[in-house]
Order: structure tokens, then sequence, then C-alpha cells
């Protein structure tokens, strides 16, 4: 059984949100690269190589050459960041979310030990947590599953903290209960959830419905963490305003009749 670092956390704001971690002595803390806000004297920042759980030490140097492998594949850091508390009294370090959403605190213990989620997903989590890399089992998911395909499992009883864009709702899918959604909305879901993907039928709906080609298949039993806004999907409709170089009423003296005269309403 693997012994996490027992934390106490506090999340604070609304859209924009970041965790406050407090740390006793000899406490830690660990978190992707980019994802540290503030912290308090006496806590030590190390970078280490993978996640420093016990599933990798074990693992000895192979099984870190691996594990390091697989993380660099998907696009992921090589090393993470630990935060230590090395004085006396409580201390904190505090973790901001990267862009407007939700921070979802998982209390590992109560859910299982296991939780897949989308891979840029993670924020922190109590040192011992091991942060891996979980490839979907069908060739069908792995061929079209999107940002489903490869997921970042989180292992061991402690606290983790994941980040989703937009709102988040909480799902409980009964055994057998399915339900479809867009594979870039799952943000999580407990190890009891199986995931698949089914294409979506009648050419009218993938040719003008805008939706994209497939639907995520998630069948209970299990918890399902769901964001209204991907962080894909907000990147894309930016991406296509620069493209026909904003709008007229942004500053404009026209405003809206600017748009008709050059052809944008």
């Amino acid at each position: 059984m693997i012994q996490n670092h027992e934390i106490d956390y506090r999340i604070y704001g609304e859209e924009l949100q970041f965790v406050e971690i407090e740390l006793d002595p000899n406490e830690t803390v660990i978190g992707e690269p980019g994802g540290f806000m503030m912290m308090d004297n006496d806590i030590q920042m190390q970078t280490i190589f993978g996640d420093g759980s016990q599933q990798q030490q074990q693992g000895g140097l192979l099984g870190k050459l691996l594990s390091a492998g697989k993380r660099l594949l998907v696009g992921e850091n090589l090393f993470m960041t630990a935060f230590t508390h090395t004085g006396q009294g409580k201390k904190h370090v505090s973790f901001a979310a990267p862009y407007t959403g939700k921070i979802i605190p998982l209390d590992l213990s109560k859910l299982g030990g296991k939780i897949i989620a989308q891979k840029d997903a993670f924020l922190c989590a109590a040192k011992g947590v091991s942060i891996g890399i979980e490839f979907q089992r069908r060739l069908g998911t792995g061929i079209f599953g999107g940002e489903g395909f490869i997921m970042e499992k989180l292992e061991g009883d402690g606290m983790a903290f994941v980040h989703a864009g937009g709102y988040v709702i909480e799902r409980e899918l009964q055994p057998g209960e399915i339900l479809k959604i867009d594979t870039g909305c799952v943000v999580a879901y407990t190890a009891g959830v199986d995931f698949d993907i089914e294409f979506i039928r009648g050419i009218k709906n993938w040719m003008f419905g805008g939706e994209g080609l497939f639907f995520a298949i998630l069948r209970g039993p299990g918890k399902v963490w769901i964001q209204s806004l991907p962080i894909s999907r907000l990147a894309g409709r930016l991406q296509q305003y620069a493209a026909v170089g904003g709008r007229k009423e942004e500053g404009s003296i026209l405003g809206g009749l600017g748009n008709l005269l050059d052809g944008r309403e």
C-alpha cells in the first residue's frame, strides 16, 4: 500500500482559481512545472526526476527511464517539482489554474485508489501519489479518441488536484448506465468506468453538425467529472477569430455597421 503525505488545502476564487496547500514539517507536495504560484519561507523547492512515488522508486533505474519515456512520448515533462516544508509549524504553498475554470480536489483514498484524467489536467498532488500514463486498450479508441486517447492515471491514497475549463459537474454513473459526451469534455473518471468511442451516425450529422465524428461513451459504475469548456475548443475559437482579423465593433466608431460593410456579419 502506497502511503501518501497527508495534506490540507483550501481553494480560492471562482473562475480563476488557485489552491493553497498547508504543509506540516517534512510534508511534501508535487506539481507539474509551471503551476507554482507562491510559497512561505521554509519551504524548499526541488526539481525531481519523475513523481517521487514509491512505485517509481521500487522500479529501479529501468523503471524510472520507462516511466519518463512514456511521459516524454505524450509531450509531458520528464521532471516534476517537489515542495517540502523544512521548518517548524504550518506553512503554505499555492498552485494556480492555467486558465478559467475549476480546480477539482480528488481524495484517492475515497475513490478506489485510482483516477484517470486528461493528460493536461493534473495540477498538483501529495507526495506518494503516482502519476503515470494510461493508454486506451481498444484500437478504435486509440485511433479516433482524440483528447481521450492518452490519459494520465493518478494512483495512491492521498489528495490530488486537477484543473478543468469552464463549469465542472460530477456525475455518478450506475452499473450499466451510459453517458455520451464530447471527447474533450471528459476531465476524469474512476477506474470502474468503461471508456469507448462511438461513430456519429448519419452523413448529415457529421458533415454539417459541427460536433466532430465521434462521441466518447462512458459506461458505469463510477464517477465522472465533466468540463463545459475544453481548452482545445477555446483555442480553436480564438484561432478562428484571429484568422478573420477580429471584429470592427471593438474600438470602432462604426460598430456593427463596420462588420456589415466588410462582409463579417
